[in-house]
This record gives structure tokens, sequence and C-alpha cells, in this order.
């Protein structure tokens, strides 16, 4: 029987607070007029970083804590990436407001299930069982589902939702199928019991369902992360969604799915990594080669972003084959930084959108640098910086995750994710060659947001990826650290 411990609330202290802040934000917002919705806005960034602040004043130097019988685990993985869903969140917000505002589409629902899906993100990166992933999960996902269906009047963006749906709940069930064969076979919902008593060899009599139970759930972690073959809602999603929805499942999700699968991955099926680290190298192989050659070929650039998500993701996952805190941690670094990197490339796409013109196509990029040479450049940084070169954030990122699956002594899939990188440069170029070298399609100067938050926003999120690229040190050691204090 599990006893309340009144010491279990102060170990969630930042979720409590997110999630009251949000409630209050709710009632307050049921009476404001449109007109006065930036209201909830600045409320909404203040909730996020007050939560950052907690997160940060909190956060274990030496060990772990668990609250509510392990459910909950606050240690430094979890800070950490808590810190940068929070920041990429607020970057969510910052980058929005105009676009929506001239949609019709500045409502307070855009905050509010925003905010519920960050309280859901900072559940699952924390999870010390199988039924607070699921909660987690299904609180960033249903509050996704409806996020993307935000603009009812878009045919595109309805069935974007109906897709996202129908796949995302075939997805979820296949991971609760598999935890329940988790369960049957250990006898425990605690990921650490499922550690501990989970026993692989042959002569074990939960042999094979063990293994089913594995399989499942590298098939539900795949399709949260949105690798091949289970990317096929990705595309559609990203097209059809609102762009300022875009942004925030470029970004912060994959955070969180990458807190979920090391959360199953090392926190429960540790003992099984011999097994599961296979599955994710042909994962990581099909997601290299399916993202980067359908890349190629598309005009829109949101469609072509989605597909280079994928070939992102099979690079994450070059951190988990290694199977070791080294290799984590190269893994939630190249986290990071793809989140930062997808947000300054659609945050592009958010300054060039006007009401009527939604500046997804590549062509709309045409001229950009005789129209606006600071934001060309900011544009030509996060291209340079997705494709991996040096001396950018994004080279750095890749580094570390070749460097794991080559100490893993996955010498070959390093050398295909070489290829499928230098394949990739070509529709990264592509983009970086239109703004350059390609004569606008309207002469005139470049008719910038009012919004003054934005555009600095956007303008330090560009320059962070050089200053990143250039002194990457304390956010790596920072990432070591983290899983130096759950080793302990």
């Amino acid at each position: 029987m599990i006893q309340f411990n009144p010491a279990d609330l102060a170990t969630l202290r930042p979720e409590l607070f997110l999630l009251g802040a949000t409630c209050a934000i709710l009632l307050i917002d049921l009476f404001l007029k449109p007109a006065q919705r930036n209201v909830t806005h600045w409320l909404s960034l203040a909730a996020l970083a007050v939560t950052a602040v907690l997160v940060c004043c909190g956060a274990p130097q030496e060990h772990g804590v668990t609250a509510f019988n392990g459910m909950f685990i606050r240690d430094g993985v979890a800070t950490v990436l808590k810190v940068f869903v929070l920041l990429t969140t607020g970057l969510v917000f910052l980058y929005g407001r105009g676009y929506l505002r001239d949609r019709g589409l500045f409502i307070g629902e855009f905050y509010l299930l925003l905010l519920f899906a960050t309280l859901g993100m900072m559940l699952l990166v924390s999870a010390g069982s199988l039924v607070t992933i699921y909660l987690g999960l299904e609180l960033l996902t249903l509050s996704s589902y409806a996020l993307v269906a935000l603009n009812r009047d878009s045919r595109a963006s309805s069935e974007a939702a109906i897709k996202y749906f129908v796949l995302g709940a075939l997805a979820s069930g296949l991971l609760l199928y598999g935890m329940s064969m988790i369960y049957g076979a250990t006898g425990t919902l605690d990921l650490a019991r499922i550690h501990a008593v989970a026993d692989f060899s042959a002569n074990s009599p939960h042999h094979m369902l063990l293994a089913f139970g594995l399989v499942f759930l590298v098939v539900g972690i795949a399709f949260k992360f949105g690798a091949a073959p289970f990317h096929m809602w990705l595309p559609d999603v990203y097209h059809g969604a609102p762009t300022a929805i875009t942004v925030f499942i470029g970004s912060a999700p994959k955070l969180a799915a990458f807190g979920m699968a090391y959360r199953l991955l090392d926190g429960a099926m540790g003992g099984m990594s011999g097994q599961w680290s296979l599955m994710l190298a042909v994962l990581a192989v099909l997601s290299l080669a399916i993202g980067n050659l359908f890349a190629i070929a598309q005009s829109n650039l949101k469609r072509m972003l989605a597909y280079s998500t994928i070939s992102h993701i099979g690079f994450l996952l070059l951190g988990f084959v290694n199977g070791t805190t080294s290799g984590y941690a190269a893994a939630m670094f190249y986290a990071i930084s793809y989140a930062l990197m997808a947000a300054v490339a659609f945050g592009m796409i958010l300054l060039l959108a006007r009401a009527g013109f939604e500046a997804e196509e590549i062509d709309d990029f045409k001229g950009l640098n005789k129209r606006n040479p600071w934001y060309a450049a900011v544009m030509a940084l996060a291209m340079f910086s997705l494709a991996g070169v040096p001396p950018l954030f994004g080279f750095f990122a890749k580094l570390m995750v070749l460097k794991a699956a080559i100490d893993a002594g996955q010498l070959w899939l390093a050398i295909v994710a070489i290829v499928f990188a230098i394949i990739g440069l070509f529709y990264y170029l592509r983009v970086v060659k239109v703004i350059y070298f390609d004569e606008p399609q309207d002469h005139g100067p470049l008719a910038l947001p009012k919004d003054l938050a934005f555009r600095v926003g956007l303008s330090l999120n560009g320059l962070a990826l050089l200053v990143l690229g250039v002194a990457w040190s304390p956010l790596l050691e920072w990432c070591y650290g983290a899983f130096a204090i759950v080793a302990k």
C-alpha cells in the first residue's frame, strides 16, 4: 500500500506550481476580452520563467531524489531536460503571438494547451513508473492533438489532426500493450524494480514475454520520436498544423521523447541493452536514409524540415546504441541542439509569414539577403547548423553522437550516418542558395513583424547556434554531469 508523505510534494514543487498557474491563467482568461489577450501571453511566459527557477533551485547536486514510492524521479537528467523544455516552450510563445493574431487564432486555448503539454513533458522526463510515463505521455499527446486542430476553418489542419490522433492512438496502444507484457513478466510497474528483476536469459520462464514487450516499447518510442518507419504522421502534421504549432511540435516534444526513451530503455530494460541497441541501430539507418532522401524532393519548407527531423532522429539514436552514460549524454546534447535549431528554422517561417501568406515554400525565401541581410544570416545559420557545418552547434552535436557510436563498436553505423549527412547537405544548401543567389519576388524591404520581443528572441536564438558552436563545452559538461548524478 502506498503511503502518502507530505515531503513528496516538495519534490514536485515545479510541476505543482505550473499546474496551479495554468489553472489560474485559465480562470483569468475567461474574463479577458480579445483585445486583452496579451495578459494571457505574459502570464504564461511568467509561469514558465518561475517554473524554470524552481527547477534550477531545487536541482539535486549529489544524487537524485524520488517521490511517491519511486513513481516520480528528480535527478540531473530531469533537470536539464526540463530547463530546455521550458525554454523552447517560451520561444514558441514569443514566436507565435503575431502569427496567431493575424489569423484570428490568438486565443487562450493556445496558451493553456501548451502549458498542459509542458506539464506532461515534465512528468514524462521524471517518470519512475510505467504509470507516470503513460500519464505524462497522454497529457502531452492529447494537448498536441487539440493544438494541431486549433485552426478549425482549415481543412489541412483538421486533416493533420485526424491523422495525428488516429496514428497517435495506435502508437499509444502499442506502447501500453508492451508495458502490460513487461508488467506481466516482472510483476511490477516500478522502473527500477523492472530493471532489477527482468531476466532475458534463455532459461527464464518469461523470456518470450519480455522480448515481445521490449519490441512494443521500442515501436512506441520510435513513433513518438518520428523515427522511420513509424514516421508517417510527421510530414503531414508539420505541414498541416499552423506554423506556430509546428514550432512547438518540432522542438520541445523531442526532448520529452528522449526522456521517455531513457527512462524505459535504460531505467527499466537496461539489462537487455544488447537486444534493444540492435533494434535502435536499424531504426537509425532507416531514419537517416528515408529522412534525407525524401527531404531532397520537397519544395515545401515545412515538409522538408519534417523529413529533416526524421534524419536527425536517426543521428540522436546513435547515442542510444552506445548504451552507456556517455552515449546518453551525447544523445541528450543532440536533442537539445536540435530543439534550438528547429526553433530558429520554423521561427524564420513565422517571421516572413503575414495574413494571407504562409511563407511555407522554399521559393518564398528567394533573395532574402537583398531584402534583409540580418535575417538572411539567421536563416543561413539555422540551415548550416542543421547540416552539421563547423563551427556551428549542429556540427559538435553530430560529432558527439558519432563518437558514441564508434565507442560502441558500431563503426559501420557511424560511416552510414556520415554518408547520409553529406547527402543531406544538398537540401540545406539549396535553401541558402535561394536566399543569397536568387532574385527576390518582392524587391521592397522585408516587412518585419511589429513584435520586438519576437525579433529579438529569434535573433538571439540564431546567434546561440554560433555561440554554442564555439563554446559548447559547458553545455556538454552539464549533460555529462547530469548522468554522473544518476550514476551515483
